[in-house]
């Protein structure tokens, strides 16, 4: 089995670890390179979330192995690193990252190979501080390696999921095509990384030395180590006037099933009007933990984990779910929802590894109203947090989500007057925030100073319809895949945007993705006519739009209903625009839009690729853009109001780096 595995592992690096660069070992250890998204912070500040913790990319660190990357090309280890580079450790290599703080805590991101049939391996990395202070980190794969056609597959071996649907890989539909196109296996792999925290054996000093190695002996062909998150952990939280879990029978030791007893502990306090205090220690709980009316304070998520395994049901509930797992659920919409809940200071650890569309095995769900979830730490769940409404009054704060097998957020019908404000996401195999008004509208809601980073599929912030909602003072960077920074789309039966849309002061990097089906490139901001007309009042004010994989701003309908729907009443202002490998603007679709206070630089093509709605009539393109002043060059008369200069597939110049404005 080993050299089974080895001549597996071999055969996929070399098909998606590309772009392989030594990097510096000799001297002494280097300075420190802090970075925010794998930027300098000075671009980024005032923008994304403040977190306790300094993030490093491994690239910039001393090691023995290979730095991969830079790559964003779908399907690739650099394509899903964060800054799109990472190192490469072969057995018996390392990396070292100088500490630029004190601290007693890290997080490592880091992909290892899946296993030969699927379903992961472990791995060992070894720890150490200054040479001293071993410890060992047990790496998993298990976690990673999703293939396929969506909703993906744990078998690299399998057939196409959808043989009758269109692919770019042959640009044909296999199961309609003579001879039948051969397939590539492993099909579409992605989902390569994962993340582990570690608390040290005490608090380390600032300029002290962390190595991490692949130990020689490792069943690891290779570890990629993306970045490493170090930060001082406060002592643990102690409640004494609380309804203490371990009093009703919970086990802080993780052998026995608790959530039996965290039903008690929540009975007892609702009666007595107490909170429920969880203290440190790691409580297995299978299945969701019905919330109403109550307080769950715990220790500190570094403290106090909440641990369950996915559990396969005897049969499908009503609601489509064939599995359940750990999780907070407030009472379901129709039942009336839960009020006054609040958790605070634990984390969520799931154990879902595959993505069932119908499974209820999400962090956090049910409905919320009047309700906070504030500094939890959800991981490898399915969505962190999925709420249906109606609901309102909702204030997500202060969370790290990350490894999710879809969304870390996802308002999901009729939540109003909610923020979700200062949280820190990675790694998502979804939107990383959205608001989708599916069956009600999302109202008056904000979505303000976030971090969404290497979102796998579709966008960092995504607004599916709604009224007068509002995205301001986020940081995105890094998608990957069939989406991009933030996105409005009128598309999976979403009702109609209605009032305004506020998109203010958000920065985005390295953003805009290739998008299969259509076979052309995202903007870092894109707005999508789907289903209907795009025609809320929308500003667009105080963005920044980096280093920019294709384009700044997309305006684009799909090509079946470009004569159908359009997009209009889009107002961008003050906005700068650093880096493009084609346009700042494309225009896809018919309508008009206003531009003021709008600069840029490095472009790489046209600064408008205008083709409207394909009509090419003789008038100009169906789409308008009107100069309201202050644009500089790169909108010049000669573009306005409609000229068409559309170039269906613009040639790609990659920008250089941001730098200050």
């Amino acid at each position: 089995m080993r050299i089974a595995r080895a001549r597996w592992v071999a055969v996929v690096a070399a098909a998606i670890c590309l772009g392989v660069a030594p990097a510096p070992v000799a001297g002494a250890a280097p300075a420190p390179v802090v970075t925010r998204a794998a930027l300098d912070p000075a671009l980024v500040a005032g923008r994304g979330a403040d977190v306790p913790f300094l993030e490093q990319e491994a690239e910039h660190a001393r090691t023995t192995g290979a730095v991969i990357g830079p790559d964003r090309t779908a399907y690739t280890l650099p394509s899903e690193a964060s800054g799109r580079r990472a190192v490469r450790l072969l057995p018996g290599q390392h990396v070292e990252f100088t500490l630029p703080a004190a601290a007693n805590a890290i997080t490592v991101r880091y992909s290892i190979p899946d296993a030969e049939t699927g379903g992961g391996i472990t791995a060992p990395l070894e720890v150490t501080v200054n040479g001293r202070h071993r410890r060992t980190m047990t790496l998993t794969s298990q976690y990673s390696w999703l293939y396929n056609q969506y909703p993906f597959t744990n078998d690299p071996g399998a057939d196409l999921l959808h043989p009758d649907w269109w692919i770019t890989e042959c640009q044909c539909v296999p199961a309609q095509t003579s001879p039948a196109p051969v397939v590539p296996k492993p099909f579409r792999p992605h989902h390569f990384y994962d993340e582990q925290r570690l608390l040290l054996d005490r608090a380390h000093r600032a300029g002290d030395v962390v190595r991490l190695t692949a130990p020689r002996g490792t069943d690891a062909a290779w570890t990629v180590i993306d970045l490493l998150d170090s930060e001082l952990v406060a002592p643990p939280r102690v409640s004494l006037i609380a309804a203490n879990v371990l009093l009703f029978g919970a086990d802080p030791t993780g052998r026995r099933d608790s959530a039996d007893a965290f039903d008690r502990a929540i009975a007892f306090a609702r009666r007595h009007r107490l909170e429920v205090y969880v203290p440190p220690g790691t409580f297995q709980v299978n299945r969701h933990v019905v919330v109403d009316d109550v307080t769950i304070q715990g220790a500190g998520s570094w403290h106090t984990i909440v641990k369950g395994r996915q559990v396969t049901l005897p049969a499908p509930l009503p609601d489509g779910s064939v599995h359940t797992g750990v999780g907070f659920y407030g009472k379901p919409a129709a039942e009336g929802g839960s009020r006054n809940v609040h958790l605070r200071g634990f984390a969520i650890e799931g154990d879902v590894r595959e993505r069932v569309d119908t499974d209820q095995v999400n962090g956090i769900g049910g409905a919320l109203s009047d309700s906070s979830v504030d500094g939890l730490y959800i991981h490898r769940t399915k969505v962190g947090l999925w709420l249906d409404g109606p609901m309102s009054g909702l204030s997500v704060t202060n969370n790290v989500i990350v490894d999710q097998v879809a969304d870390a957020l996802n308002f999901h019908s009729g939540v109003t007057d909610s923020v979700v404000r200062g949280n820190f996401v990675r790694n998502t195999g979804d939107d990383g925030l959205a608001m989708w008004s599916q069956h009600a509208q999302n109202a008056r809601n904000r979505f303000e100073r976030n971090t969404v980073q290497s979102p796998v599929l579709a966008n960092g912030v995504a607004l599916y319809g709604g009224t007068d909602n509002a995205v301001e003072g986020n940081l995105i960077a890094d998608p990957v895949r069939e989406g991009s920074g933030i996105q409005l789309g009128s598309r999976f039966g979403a009702l109609p945007f209605t009032g305004h849309v506020r998109i203010t002061d958000n920065t985005t990097v390295r953003a805009g993705t290739f998008e299969l089906n259509w076979r052309i490139g995202l903007g870092a901001i894109w707005f999508y006519a789907l289903e209907r007309d795009l025609d809320a009042e929308v500003r667009v004010v105080g963005n920044h739009f980096l280093d920019n994989t294709y384009n700044a701003i997309m305006l684009v309908s799909e090509w079946s209903v470009k004569d159908l729907h359009s997009i209009t009443n889009v107002h961008f202002a003050d906005t700068r625009v650093d880096g493009t490998g084609t346009s700042v603007v494309s225009a896809r679709a018919a309508g008009w839009a206003t531009f003021e206070g709008v600069t840029a630089r490095n472009t790489g093509a046209v600064p408008v690729n205008n083709c409207g709605s394909f009509g090419f009539p003789a008038s100009g393109s169906e789409f308008s853009l009107t100069d309201l002043g202050g644009n500089g060059d790169w909108l010049a008369p000669w573009l306005l109001p409609n000229t068409i200069t559309c170039d269906d597939r613009p040639q790609v110049v990659p920008p250089p780096p941001p730098s200050a404005w």
